[in-house]
């Protein structure tokens, strides 16, 4: 569940009393891990995978509740955002509420800036300034030109002439400080978090894409590392091809890895993303792992991703080098899509568990598709589905109307071999697939929550190729009722996986 769906009153989940009490559910419930989606800035169609940057955090997850009890907010100013729904996120009217009532405690901050130092924020900027001074210039130009992609800004400003740059530190200053002061406050609200997290005996899991967005902090700053032309646009985009999610395959729109620039430098842009990742995380899954062995490459300005190539990834040179760098890989290689032998080779090498999803094992009679429970080995982590799944509940009542290439007689071919597999009689079939995951050997099991919870569609995560109207379900504060976490802590206990 990403910090986005938590519940509470102010429009979008958040860092504050509700993820604490979250933790508490998990430990109640004799969890361990508690994994999310990206936490970065949140860019285009509203995802937590279009970051404005790579290692920056996404300011609405700051805690309002906790900057009023460091008196930068008031309980009066906390009361104006009551009006916001809670059922989803609306994300441009929670933006625009929670802007307000941010910039507003930065005011505060600076008066108590005067006053006296801020601990920790010095030092906080000292050691994240690799990242942190290319984030908070990007996010004030980005604001003094009306919020245009950095693409579309004057020359000088966009190709980092140094003496443009000096000049317009100047101008946005104030702006600067404010981004500033928003990564200080969402780093020590994390922490906070994570720390709680721990004594309690839940770990947390991250997510870092494979991709960055084009419109972002990392491109603007590391252009030599991005397939991009002497004016910085894209001339090759990623995607996937045509697969069960879309017949004319995902055409995501990212630009492409130099990955000989990044070579050159031993991969510093990308150990230093990870560095960041491990501090917030105890572990992280990598994204879209086939990637770093292939990659589907597509002619900038293609209507769909059809028309792709595969180009040659980084592999095993890369993973070398980030262990060098950092020591052990905490790492979880989601390698769903077209897995080949030298993909599958590559994360056996550096001892990366896989991904197995219990929806995908039902396209085959024959019982040997490795997403069956019953093959599942001990290196991989077992999820019933994905963010990008329909819900348990959806799959299991899908009509075969389009969200997945599956036609109306395949749909009803799975859910049939769906219930003799799992001896299930359609009551209760989110539990019969959890169930199915935790007694498999699989080395980790992830529930999406809305499987926990039995919820439809309508609690559906993302609908990949549909560019609008995703990442938006929130959890409601009935839901994770005792019930619910009985059941839970019991499978969890007599399947051997409670700690």
């Amino acid at each position: 569940m990403h910090i986005s769906s938590l519940h509470g009153p102010h429009g979008i989940g958040d860092l504050g009393p509700q993820a604490f009490a979250f933790v508490d559910f998990l430990a109640a419930a004799r969890q361990s891990w508690w994994q999310m989606l990206p936490v970065g800035p949140i860019g285009k169609g509203d995802s937590p995978y279009s970051a404005r940057s790579a290692m920056a955090g996404e300011p609405m997850f700051i805690s309002l509740d906790w900057l009023a009890t460091q008196r930068l907010l008031t309980k009066r100013d906390l009361g104006s955002t009551r009006a916001l729904q809670d059922s989803r996120v609306d994300y441009k009217a929670t933006q625009q509420f929670r802007e307000q009532l941010l910039r507003k405690s930065f005011a505060a901050f600076e008066q108590q800036m005067k006053k006296r130092p801020v601990r920790g924020f010095e030092a906080f900027c000292r050691k994240n300034r690799h990242w942190l001074d290319d984030y908070v210039m990007f996010m004030a130009l980005r604001h003094a030109h009306g919020n245009t992609p950095w693409i579309h800004w004057p020359a000088n400003l966009r190709d980092r002439d140094p003496d443009a740059l000096k000049r317009m530190r100047r101008v946005v200053g104030r702006e600067v400080r404010y981004h500033r002061y928003l990564q200080f406050q969402f780093q020590t609200q994390w922490r906070k978090l994570r720390a709680y997290a721990k004594k309690k005996k839940v770990r947390l899991i991250g997510d870092v894409p494979f991709y960055v967005e084009h419109d972002s902090a990392d491109v603007w700053a590391n252009r030599e590392l991005f397939e991009l032309n002497n004016k910085g646009a894209p001339t090759q985009i990623a995607g996937v091809p045509p697969d069960y999610f879309s017949r004319t395959g995902q055409l995501w729109g990212n630009p492409l890895f130099r990955w000989d620039a990044h070579k050159k430098d031993d991969y510093a842009w990308w150990t230093a993303r990870l560095r960041v990742a491990f501090e917030r995380f105890d572990a992280v899954r990598l994204d879209h792992f086939i990637g770093f062995q292939r990659a589907w490459s597509v002619r900038a300005g293609s209507n769909t991703a059809k028309g792709g190539r595969y180009v040659d990834g980084p592999a095993a040179p890369f993973l070398e080098s980030i262990k060098s760098q950092l020591g052990a890989l905490p790492l979880i290689a989601e390698d769903l899509g077209v897995v080949t032998e030298e993909v599958t080779a590559l994360r056996e090498q550096f001892a990366l568990p896989g991904v197995r999803v219990v929806q995908f094992g039902f396209s085959d009679e024959s019982g040997q598709s490795e997403h069956l429970p019953h093959n599942y080995p001990s290196d991989c982590v077992a999820y019933t589905g994905t963010h990008d799944n329909d819900t348990a509940i959806g799959w299991f009542t899908d009509k075969g109307k389009g969200a997945t290439t599956r036609s109306k007689r395949t749909v009803e071919k799975e859910r049939k071999l769906a219930m003799t597999y799992l001896g299930s009689d359609g009551k209760a079939f989110h539990w019969d697939m959890i169930r199915a995951a935790m007694m498999s050997q699989a080395g980790m099991t992830i529930i999406p929550l809305q499987d926990i919870l039995g919820l439809g569609p309508e609690a559906r995560m993302n609908r990949p190729a549909r560019p609008r109207g995703n990442w938006d379900w929130r959890l409601q504060g009935s839901e994770l009722t005792d019930d619910v976490q009985s059941q839970l802590a019991l499978l969890t206990k007599i399947y051997g996986r409670a700690l």
